[in-house]
């Protein structure tokens, strides 16, 4: 890898994604894992990240036996503190899975929603999906004007804005950390009500790609180990995509290499065309 806009091949990407902990032995804690997936299992909502999960995951080892097949963390339920993984195979399956969507809605030119609840690690990575997009000829949707979230937790309030081609959530001039699905359902309702079509498709994380998927539109999801329901939802069927990574590693720049190495395997780069 020359420069960190230069697509890797799988191989050094592989070795990349470990070097640097998006995936591999990640930062997430064992026992913070654990403590989400029993949250979620005893119905707070907060974990469910917009999706319906009703009463169908009736233990946290169920959510765990998930988690193990479809990100790669440690299945032994023995395990309870200390280090928990990412398989980086499992990531890059996940980024070959969303590339295909991504040139698919590229040759369609589909109507995309680009949002991301964790722009402190990830805006880069859908701002540069974004562009992508638009520069193929996909539609990026512009959100409303004027959205608030005004009720829930002090993560879920604020103004939902656009910067980039992403739908972000921003309070106090700030752009804010959010597992709240209400930022995506302001836009989806204000979209219904101006009379527009909802997006085609959607990529996202956190509540904002749960809330999507739930309403039944096509979504491609970035997901830690320690949000469960997005892997869930895609166990169940409504997250098309989820792609397992540590969505908060020390350098958000890291993320170059992988982002360079999904929009070329989607074919939105000079290169790969």
């Amino acid at each position: 890898m020359t420069t960190p806009n230069t697509p890797p091949s799988r191989g050094e990407l592989l070795r990349h994604l470990v070097t640097t902990r998006i995936a591999g032995l990640v930062a997430t804690p064992r026992e913070v894992n654990l403590r989400h997936y029993t949250e979620l299992v005893e119905g707070n909502r907060r974990y469910w990240l917009g999706l319906d999960l009703g009463d169908r995951w009736k233990s946290a080892e169920d959510v765990l036996a998930v988690l193990a097949e479809r990100a790669g963390v440690e299945a032994d339920p023995a395990h309870r503190a200390g280090q928990d993984t990412i398989d980086p195979m499992r990531t890059l399956d996940g980024l070959d899975r969303m590339a295909a969507l991504l040139r698919d809605a590229a040759a369609r030119r589909s109507r995309v929603l680009v949002a991301t609840g964790h722009p402190g690690g990830l805006l880069d990575v859908h701002r540069a999906i974004a562009e992508a997009l638009r520069a193929a000829g996909a539609e990026i949707v512009d959100i409303p004007r004027g959205l608030r979230v005004t009720e829930g937790d002090d993560d879920t309030k604020g103004q939902v804005r656009q910067f980039g081609g992403v739908a972000v959530l921003e309070s106090g001039a700030t752009l804010w950390h959010t597992h709240a699905p209400q930022p995506m359902s302001a836009i989806l309702d204000a979209l219904k009500e101006s009379g527009q079509a909802w997006p085609d498709l959607v990529v996202a994380d956190h509540g904002w790609a749960g809330r999507a998927g739930q309403h039944g539109i096509p979504t491609a999801a970035f997901a830690d180990c320690n949000d469960p329901a997005l892997f869930l939802g895609e166990a169940e069927g409504t997250i098309t995509v989820t792609v397992p990574l540590d969505d908060h590693i020390e350098d958000a720049r890291d993320y170059a290499p992988m982002t360079a190495y999904l929009l070329a395997t989607a074919g939105l780069t000079p290169r790969s065309r």
